[in-house]
């Protein structure tokens, strides 16, 4: 009796936590009388998306909205596919103290290869998952991310995740989209120590990749007589890389290095994609001859002289970088070269379509820029029949946008993620008064003293003291964590609901270049801490 009543109960348990996570995942969503830039198709003056267990349902002037939908009204606002960045390192844990190079090949693996110069990493094994480490990025519409490790010259295996999720598996859309390849030297004597050493390390390891391959076809058809090949993780991972069945990706941005890039892709016959490729229009032709992608970075160079009347004039071929840049997207396009949008470390994010605005001015249509942000950057990254474009069917990915997507007052007042509604927190009296109020000089927060912040990268929570000093809207002062020491802020800056600065901080012999930017509440602050490992937020406390 006791048997039949723990399996009755079993099955009740079962059944009820079965439909409460199916009934978490129905929710069916309409937004009606909004512009809906399909991408894919002609733009829908006013319309409805309906969204159903997190794909789209239906889309058009004509759709109907089913009687279960939770209702938005769109009137005044414009509906986009979830924007795509090409590139980034989010969803890493900030990585702790890092062994010298002079022990890299101490580290536990079966490589014979240093630690910069190990393919095998795959980035989803170490993701962390949660919602609450990508609120920056959803604010800001953006739904979807190539993710990837910021070190090494190998910077291993990348993923295509969602920006949501409470499980990594249910973030990944592909767990291993391609190889990276960062053109920097190893430290601390360990070959290869200079670019011409990294860039000969990575021919020679093509090349043995390319034998071992032929050794183990042989080996699996005849074993006898031949030689057991050798376990080495590093080569097999570049077997798929030589054979053009992985995708890699070099990071590469001045006209040299893409060069030399282009011609190590015609020697392999690499499946080849550049990422960053500042220089990239200069090559249009060869990009689109190879066949190549570019992830366009929109972290575009800036004037970092003083503006002052006596400092120094910029050299020559800064000044052209910095008119030339902004050209590469429309040179790109015109050529036939694929192309998509990638942050590229960008510390403000209000650039990225700031820039993406300036490549319009310079021939770029707007459409081909929104395309970049979104189905162009699907389709480099394989996912354009789940992403991209608003189609029946597709993963409910999108954003809603309240004014122009790249003007500087837009306002994202819903984002969707795997059909998953994140609503945006609406300004606060207090900013909004602040924005509304025209001339005079705007007030600034006294912000100075002793702050103990709590900063919370993916999966770690890092104690800190931040000590400001105030002049005006001037700010100096330190910054001290046992996990980086103590750095002094540049740019140091009091807002009027605020403050704001950069600072460089070592972290396992490395320097990381971290931009904070907090709202002052009283005596208490959160904010954004962001790198080129991705946004961290912090939060504290003033100490009276």
């Amino acid at each position: 009796m006791k048997k039949h009543f723990l399996r009755f109960s079993v099955a009740i348990f079962a059944f009820v936590f079965l439909a409460i996570s199916v009934s978490a995942q129905d929710g069916a969503y309409a937004i009606t009388n909004a512009q809906i830039v399909t991408v894919s198709g002609a733009t829908i003056p006013s319309g409805t998306v309906v969204l159903r267990d997190g794909l789209i349902e239906s889309v058009g002037a004509g759709a109907s909205v089913p009687a279960d939908a939770k209702v938005f009204d769109g009137k005044g606002l414009t509906v986009y596919p979830g924007l795509i960045d090409a590139d980034t390192n989010l969803g890493i844990p900030t990585t702790p103290a890092r062994p010298q190079a002079n022990q890299q090949n101490r580290q536990t693996s079966n490589s014979n290869y240093p630690a910069v110069l190990r393919p095998e990493r795959m980035v989803s094994e170490k993701l962390k998952a949660g919602d609450a480490q990508f609120a920056s990025q959803r604010n800001n519409g953006f739904t979807t991310v190539l993710t990837r490790y910021p070190d090494g010259i190998f910077n291993g295996q990348s993923a295509v995740i969602n920006l949501a999720g409470e499980s990594v598996s249910s973030m990944i859309l592909t767990p291993a989209f391609a190889q990276h390849v960062t053109y920097r030297t190893n430290r601390g004597g360990v070959f290869p120590t200079s670019l011409m050493g990294t860039f000969a390390a990575l021919r020679q390891m093509f090349y043995d990749a390319k034998r071992l391959d032929e050794i183990k076809k042989m080996y699996a058809k005849n074993p006898r007589g031949i030689k057991r090949p050798e376990a080495d993780p590093s080569l097999e991972a570049l077997i798929p890389i030589v054979n053009g069945q992985m995708p890699i990706v070099f990071n590469a941005n001045t006209e040299r290095e893409i060069i030399r890039t282009l011609d190590l892709a015609k020697e392999f016959d690499l499946k080849l994609i550049i990422s960053g490729g500042q220089e990239a229009g200069k090559l249009a032709g060869r990009l689109k001859a190879r066949n190549a992608a570019v992830l366009l970075s929109l972290n575009f160079p800036k004037r970092t002289l003083s503006e002052h009347k006596e400092a120094d004039p910029e050299p020559l071929r800064v000044l052209r970088l910095r008119a030339e840049v902004p050209k590469a997207a429309a040179r790109l396009k015109r050529a036939g070269v694929k192309f998509a949008f990638q942050s590229g470390g960008i510390k403000n994010i209000k650039d990225y379509f700031a820039n993406a605005e300036e490549a319009t001015k310079n021939g770029l249509s707007k459409a081909d820029a929104i395309r970049a942000m979104t189905l162009d950057a699907a389709e480099i990254l394989g996912v354009d029949s789940q992403l991209g474009s608003i189609e029946n069917g597709k993963i409910a990915n999108l954003v809603v946008i309240k004014g122009d997507i790249f003007s500087k007052d837009r306002q994202v007042t819903h984002v969707f993620v795997d059909g998953k509604l994140f609503e945006q927190k609406k300004p606060s009296k207090k900013k909004a008064a602040a924005k509304s109020t025209g001339g005079g000089t705007a007030k600034t927060a006294q912000v100075g003293g002793t702050w103990n912040l709590t900063i919370e990268p993916p999966g770690q929570s890092i104690a800190a003291t931040l000590v400001l000093n105030q002049q005006g809207s001037t700010l100096s002062g330190t910054i001290t964590s046992d996990f980086f020491g103590t750095a002094s802020i540049k740019n140091g800056e009091a807002t009027a609901d605020g403050f704001s600065f950069d600072v460089t901080l070592s972290v396992g012999g490395q320097e990381l270049n971290v931009s904070f930017s907090g709202t002052v509440d009283g005596n208490n602050v959160e904010g954004t801490a962001t790198s080129d490992q991705g946004p961290a937020a912090f939060t504290g406390t003033k100490t009276p």
